[in-house]
């Protein structure tokens, strides 16, 4: 099959909704690694008077992530699946949280416009069409000296990372989610994975779109070699003028 992309992934996404939280929640560490990677950010405790951007936020999983660590910062959580948006929006939430249905890469008809002091995006990168646009968007986004935090499923170095990962979606997940109705997002996602950049490949991305300080992070347990956070920081003014 070929990847599943923009109005074609953002569908399957709002068929899914529905059992997406259970299928996630058989994962182990999935939300205690989000929380990880909120916390990678280095952000001020609570987050009082920071913006943060929560980009491709689903269910609202990442956005959970970011107002138990940053409870006190205004989040702004945007997904272009209506369907995965709906079911997030429907969590009960502090008021400092706001949703908005729009594709990253037309944040600004949507009314999204920075500066924000943190952009977050779990799992987007590998299902977008243009990666390097998304990232000069979300740079654009960002305050001088403001920060990026990538969780995404990207392979590492090792030869057994790929097969640990085709062994987890074919043993495991694809069955369940082609039960569900949802085989072809599933199949999608594990393909996604495997045609998109290794880790060290996405840092070099980062870098080439301009931001500095990149750091590539592990993440424990079964997805060591598979899942990473990467952090990076828009330049200040200053430092991009040297």
């Amino acid at each position: 099959m070929t990847l599943l992309r923009d109005e074609h992934l953002a569908a399957a996404f709002d068929h899914a909704a529905r059992s997406y939280d259970t299928l996630v929640a058989a994962n182990p560490g999935y939300h205690a690694h989000l929380r990880r990677s909120a916390r990678r950010l280095g952000l001020p405790r609570g987050g009082e008077g920071l913006r943060v951007l929560d980009l491709g936020c689903g269910t609202g999983a990442s956005t959970g992530a970011l107002a138990e660590v940053l409870p006190s910062a205004d989040i702004t959580a945007v997904d272009a699946s209506a369907g995965m948006l709906e079911r997030a929006a429907a969590k009960t939430w502090p008021p400092n949280v706001t949703f908005v249905h729009a594709p990253a890469e037309r944040l600004a008809e949507a009314g999204v416009t920075g500066p924000f002091d943190a952009v977050f995006a779990a799992y987007l990168f590998r299902n977008v069409t243009d990666p390097d646009a998304v990232l000069r968007t979300v740079h654009g986004l960002l305050a001088p000296g403001g920060r990026l935090a990538v969780h995404e499923y990207t392979l590492g170095g090792r030869r057994t990372d790929r097969a640990v990962w085709t062994l987890v979606c074919r043993g495991v997940v694809q069955p369940v989610a082609t039960l569900l109705g949802d085989g072809d997002l599933y199949r999608h996602l594990w393909r996604s994975v495997v045609e998109f950049d290794t880790a060290d490949r996405f840092a070099d991305r980062l870098r080439a779109n301009g931001f500095d300080r990149v750091r590539r992070l592990p993440l424990p347990g079964w997805q060591t070699g598979i899942t990473h956070t990467f952090t990076g920081r828009r330049p200040t003014t200053t430092e991009t003028a040297r």
